[in-house]
């Protein structure tokens, strides 16, 4: 078996990150300098590689739940939680850039938040994300659990989220565990109730979005607001 250190220094990880820049490395890459050591009979890279196959990409491993992680062969607990660890801190820039540059007047910013934030959820969460008078966010907040015909969504504790924060404006967000992101109709009534409730208070909801395993689905573009 060769190993790394018989690799040319340019298509090292490390040695390639150090010369070229983190950019330049491709996702088995990355992952091989994370990980730091392969497993019997493999080098690092060979080993990153076959991992992001299992989990069809860097996205899909990153999200996966700790059980599934820990069926592969080489991912203890300790390299689980480092995964876990680099997923939660993408998830805390993409919050810090939103609250920083008024990220929520970029829809392809809010799509990414969102996915980070709901994808990997096994079970249907409703979220309500309170935003400032310059769209900035002011709060995640997760308010519902299970699917919403089983866990109605009431108007009045969205109401009260926003008196309390003194929101201007309100982005609803749940997932689809099942990965299909098309709308329901009960997601379609939910929406026009709490539409016509936020009006009444005079703030506006800009977006309600559907997460699922392919690209997610905006009731505003799909003009359902």
């Amino acid at each position: 078996m060769s190993t790394l250190k018989t690799w040319p220094s340019q298509e090292r990880p490390r040695e390639k990150m150090a010369e070229m820049g983190v950019n330049a490395l491709s996702d088995a890459e990355l992952l091989a300098i994370l990980l730091g050591t392969g497993v019997r009979g493999k080098d690092v890279v060979t080993y990153a590689r076959e991992l992001l196959h299992a989990f069809d990409g860097i996205g899909g491993m990153l999200a996966a739940p700790s059980a599934e992680l820990l069926a592969q062969p080489g991912l203890g607990p300790a390299r689980v939680m480092q995964l876990q660890v680099v997923m939660e801190i993408s998830r805390r820039y993409l919050a810090w850039q939103l609250r920083r540059d008024e990220g929520f007047t970029q829809p392809s910013m809010v799509r990414d938040y969102l996915t980070a934030q709901l994808r990997h959820q096994q079970r249907e969460v409703f979220v309500v994300l309170l935003l400032d008078s310059q769209h900035r966010l002011l709060k995640y907040v997760e308010l519902f659990h299970g699917t919403i015909n089983a866990a109605p969504v009431y108007p009045r504790e969205i109401i009260k989220l926003v008196m309390q924060h003194n929101a201007a404006a309100v982005i609803l967000a749940h997932n689809h565990p099942s990965g299909v992101a098309e709308p329901s109709q009960a997601d379609q009534r939910v929406t026009e109730r709490l539409q016509k409730a936020l009006m009444m208070i005079d703030v506006a909801l800009l977006d309600h979005f559907v997460i699922g395993s392919g690209e997610p689905v905006s009731f505003a573009e799909r003009g359902l607001l």
